[in-house]
């Protein structure tokens, strides 16, 4: 299966994180995809950005013949994303400022970011997995 979709939260985030990184080496291209919890009650994004941006990501790379991991990492709800000591903010490796955000991750460091103004656009997906 060339996609393979990893979840993680705050709490579970170091763990699942380790597992990735130790796996990167195996994938074609290593991808994090920083979203806004889902609705617990409908299972839906409560982000309009995140809605936008992830069916566009998810087609592009179910599409590639490549062997891809993605990290969908979780940053909380909306209060606790629009918090300025929300861990993602202050996580000097990822320095996010909005959501969706996707990270092109190889060798331990950002080779490149969508954020959520550019995270739905076509080509710009293409320009950052090829």
């Amino acid at each position: 299966m060339p996609l393979k979709i990893s979840d993680a939260t705050i709490a579970s985030f170091a763990e699942v994180f380790e597992e990735f990184r130790s796996d990167a080496p195996k994938n074609k291209l290593n991808l994090i995809l920083f979203l806004v919890d889902k609705d617990p009650a409908t299972s839906l994004s409560i982000c309009p950005d995140c809605s936008r941006a992830e069916p566009v990501i998810y087609k592009k790379l179910e599409s590639a013949s490549d062997d891809i991991a993605l990290l969908r990492t979780y940053v909380g709800d909306i209060p606790a994303w629009k918090n300025p000591q929300n861990p993602w903010r202050e996580d000097s490796r990822f320095k996010l400022t909005s959501v969706p955000t996707l990270i092109r991750w190889e060798k331990d460091t950002i080779k490149g970011r969508l954020e959520d103004n550019e995270a739905y656009i076509e080509d710009k997906i293409e320009a950052l997995v090829a």
